[in-house]
């Protein structure tokens, strides 16, 4: 049976992009008579808010999918210290105190999420007094698990190679977890059989697959689906104030109409998808 997942951070309202990525996740769930699965990713300090759960609920209803709901990730704290402290105790990971304006300073490599992080802290004692976030020390990390890969439904089997990452932050110094590591634990307590997620994503499951054989986690197979972009070919993002489903929805648009327009790829004006 499919398992999917649908994930979104309370942190600003869905939009078109939302609503795509929803509707192959709960459509690839319910193919094969699966399910499709709601998780509010709330970890996120005070950009969190809770009145935007509600208002996703009522967008999915809007377009006619039909979900169960499963626990937030604020539920979830325990799980995500027991893993870190795990791959900690394993010589995994290490403090780092650096700033983003420090490590930009030093004119990085930039990677699939900005600058590479030198590894300035690695090996080194940080100052206690100083708020530390937990790197992943990906050659070690890669020296233990050797060679892994994941499956894609669109580009095949993939070998897992997160050294363009640099040794990721998987303890934040404001959140109890990154996305890398709150996001992998998820899907495996969840019981998600198929990830499904745009390909801006892609290179991100490098990470996540290596996370998998550290912590013994079951793999599951990839969906990375092409992105929605406007005029600019700019993808649609919260912080871009794309066009809200809300909005969509209390202007009186009909939520069935645009579901069904979004599955055969028939956009609003100026709006595209676009593939690797």
């Amino acid at each position: 049976m499919t398992v999917t997942r649908f994930a979104p951070s309370p942190n600003g309202s869905l939009h078109l992009g939302h609503a795509y990525s929803a509707i192959v996740a709960h459509d690839l769930a319910m193919k094969d008579g699966g399910r499709f699965l709601l998780r509010i990713e709330d970890i996120d300090g005070a950009r969190s808010r809770p009145e935007l759960a509600r208002e996703f609920r009522e967008d999915l209803a809007w377009l006619g999918l039909a979900w169960h709901e499963v626990p937030a990730q604020s539920t979830r704290l325990a799980r995500y210290d027991e893993a870190a402290r795990r791959l900690l105790a394993d010589g995994l990971l290490y403090p780092c105190t650096c700033t983003r304006a420090e490590i930009d300073a030093l004119e990085p490599r930039m990677g699939p999420e900005g600058a590479i992080y030198p590894g300035t802290c690695k090996g080194r004692r940080v100052d206690p007094a100083k708020p530390a976030a937990l790197r992943l020390d990906v050659d070690r990390a890669l020296a233990l698990t050797g060679r892994v890969t994941f499956e894609d439904d669109l580009a095949g089997t993939i070998v897992a190679d997160p050294r363009p990452h640099g040794d990721v932050v998987l303890v934040r110094k404001d959140a109890p977890a990154s996305y890398h590591l709150a996001a992998t634990l998820d899907d495996a307590t969840d019981a998600i059989t198929l990830v499904t997620r745009g390909q801006d994503l892609f290179t991100a499951t490098h990470v996540h697959r290596i996370l998998q054989a550290l912590l013994g986690l079951p793999v599951p197979r990839y969906h990375h689906h092409g992105l929605l972009v406007d005029e600019s070919g700019t993808k649609l993002a919260k912080r871009r104030n794309s066009p809200s489903l809300a909005d969509r929805r209390r202007a009186g648009e009909k939520g069935l109409l645009l579901a069904e327009q979004l599955r055969l790829h028939k956009f609003p004006s100026g709006i595209s998808l676009v593939s690797a």
